[in-house]
């Protein structure tokens, strides 16, 4: 809680320049002191505006007053929210589940300090010197806030265990002096070695952003100058890289015990022979003092180097079980929604389609005014809103008034399928599965699906029948499809993959259906062996699961194979085993669950 109470501090000194902050953990007693603690040091008067969910664009960025407007009969601009917090902090609850659009608003207003307004026929632009306080309260790792608005956040408090701490013990700061701080920041002047101390920690990390030294060399000037000093020194930028590089970090640096066993031997000797000479050396070249002291033990009595003292300091704020969770929430943050995975799914946002009933709201570009909905609403209250005109017949219209028009749109949806053909499935369940896919085929026609069919055997996969909708061409093909050979697995879900993907591209949801038994036997190069050709499928596997489209895998093989189940989750999919259905009874099973997913 000491790190946290600092970081507020220190968010409290330089608002706009740190960024903001990144709290993850439920709402709790340890973040409502977290965030007293943090309003008690900014200066009285500073905006804080809490950012609602699903907060729409003219109240985000602001834009025309549209009840004002009637009322004056000329254009009326009003400020958003991003503007009104100019100058002080903007409080994001739940900010994992904010979407793309507001998330990129927000890291616009964070790299430009302004917004800027063009539509509705105004152009404006208003000031936003803002820091971001994101509250991330997702559960698993799944649940992260987006990437693009952690890297411009200097500081990522966990409060998860904060409770037992004492919230007011590490507060050894008041307004007056993180006000002075404020003001003598502009004073503080940093050393090219600090930067350079910084970047070579932030590289050592594994930290490929270049806003991560900048947001810690802003926290280091903010530091020194909360005690007063005028020059970053050594304390700063350990500091700095704790609370801004550690959390950051992608990998452990790397141990030097390399340059401990030969190099010693060989500097041993020199310090002894001409001691002063040496010395002078060092005094005169500043950029060997890293190499030397770090390769030997020469010159015991020397302080070691900034970079060094920097990184050991990041190295022990770095938590044991940090990198295993940042594996796991960055294979999480870059897979993107899943579609519904069933034909004619609703798509929600897009402004067109058919009209399925009205709804209380502000204009909006996503939404249009139902105009003949908002004189129903307003009509009853004229009376007592006292503007009806008997000459003119002029209504008042109020913001409670508009109605907005609710659309529903259907996308189209394309099934895959993916049936193994090979020689295990042939002895199997071949029979079935071609029987199953014929009667998805009849469904998918029905629906006006598209449908493709990709079979792998032998070395590869081969697309049989491309996206269509000809029922006719894919039960020809499908029929025709012979049975024999390994199975490359690997090289399927790679073209499953594929397709899939090129199909969302053209605004379409994909549903992919595999057949298979789960037996891969056979690499991507055509080389036998069932230990790397499972590994490449278990590679493929995760990589589909990064794609984020929906799938399905159906265990065709005679006993369910736990393999089949673990390629199922590796792939984000759905299992299915069916060991004695027939093609009726596979069909039924397989339109159940793509339903529910």
């Amino acid at each position: 809680m000491s790190d946290a109470l600092l970081a507020a501090a220190l968010l409290a000194v330089d608002p706009a320049g740190t960024g903001g902050a990144a709290v993850r953990g439920p709402w709790g007693p340890a973040r409502d002191d977290w965030l007293a603690a943090l309003t008690a040091l900014l200066p009285e008067g500073t905006p804080l505006r809490r950012l609602p969910p699903g907060v729409t664009d003219d109240r985000l960025l602001g834009g025309l007053d549209l009840a004002a407007t009637l009322r004056a009969r000329r254009p009326v601009v009003e400020r958003g929210l991003l503007a009104e917090a100019d100058g002080g902090i903007v409080l994001v609850p739940m900010a994992e589940r904010l979407s793309p659009a507001s998330v990129a608003r927000l890291t616009a207003t964070l790299d430009t300090g302004s917004v800027v307004v063009e539509r509705d026929g105004i152009a404006a632009r208003h000031p936003a010197r803002l820091a971001v306080v994101a509250f991330d309260e997702g559960i698993g790792e799944d649940e992260r806030l987006a990437p693009p608005l952690v890297d411009r956040l200097a500081f990522a408090i966990d409060l998860a265990a904060g409770e037992a701490d004492d919230p007011g013990a590490g507060l050894a700061w008041s307004r007056d002096g993180v006000a002075a701080a404020r003001d003598s920041l502009a004073e503080v002047t940093a050393d090219e070695a600090v930067a350079t101390a910084l970047c070579e920690t932030a590289t050592a990390l594994g930290i490929a952003s270049i806003r991560a030294p900048l947001l810690a060399l802003r926290v280091a000037r903010a530091h020194a100058a909360l005690r007063g000093a005028t020059r970053i020194d050594e304390g700063d930028a350990a500091v700095a890289a704790r609370l801004v590089l550690a959390p950051r970090a992608t990998r452990l640096p790397a141990e030097e015990p390399p340059r401990e066993d030969a190099p010693p031997q060989e500097t041993a000797s020199p310090p002894q022979a001409d001691d002063s000479t040496n010395d002078s050396n060092d005094s005169m070249d500043d950029s060997g003092d890293d190499s030397t002291n770090e390769s030997g033990d020469s010159m015991p009595g020397e302080p070691p180097p900034l970079a060094d003292l920097v990184l050991a300091a990041a190295r022990a704020a770095i938590p044991p079980h940090l990198l295993a969770s940042l594996r796991a929430s960055s294979v999480a943050a870059s897979r993107p929604s899943p579609a519904a995975g069933r034909a004619g799914a609703p798509k929600r946002g897009t402004g067109r389609g058919r009209a399925v009933g009205t709804r209380a709201g502000r204009p909006d570009g996503r939404a249009r005014l139902n105009v003949l909905e908002t004189l129903r609403a307003a009509a009853p209250w004229q009376g007592l809103r006292g503007a009806t005109d008997p000459r003119t017949g002029r209504l008042e219209i109020r913001a409670d008034d508009f109605r907005l028009t609710r659309v529903k749109q259907r996308t189209a949806s394309t099934t895959i399928f993916v049936v193994d053909a090979s020689g295990s499935a042939a002895l199997s369940r071949l029979a079935e599965a071609k029987g199953a896919v014929e009667l998805l085929l009849a469904d998918c026609y029905v629906r006006r699906d598209e449908v493709a069919l990709i079979a792998f055997r032998g070395t590869a996969a081969e697309v049989v029948v491309p996206p269509t909708r000809s029922l006719v061409r894919a039960k020809r093909c499908l029929a025709g499809l012979p049975g024999g050979g390994a199975t490359p697995l690997a090289a399927a879900i790679d073209l499953a993959g594929a397709m899939a993907r090129a199909v969302v591209r053209k605004g379409q949801s994909a549903n992919v259906v595999f057949l298979t038994d789960g037996k891969a036997n056979m690499t991507r190069a055509g080389r036998p062996g069932s230990a790397e050709a499972e590994r490449e499928a278990g590679a493929a596997a995760r990589l589909f699961r990064a794609g984020g489209s929906t799938a399905l895998v159906v265990d065709t093989s005679p006993r369910p194979r736990p393999q089949s189940e673990q390629l199922a989750r590796e792939m984000g999919a759905r299992y299915l085993p069916l060991p004695y259905a027939g093609s009726h009874e596979l069909s039924s099973a397989i339109q159940a669950s793509t339903r529910q997913s």
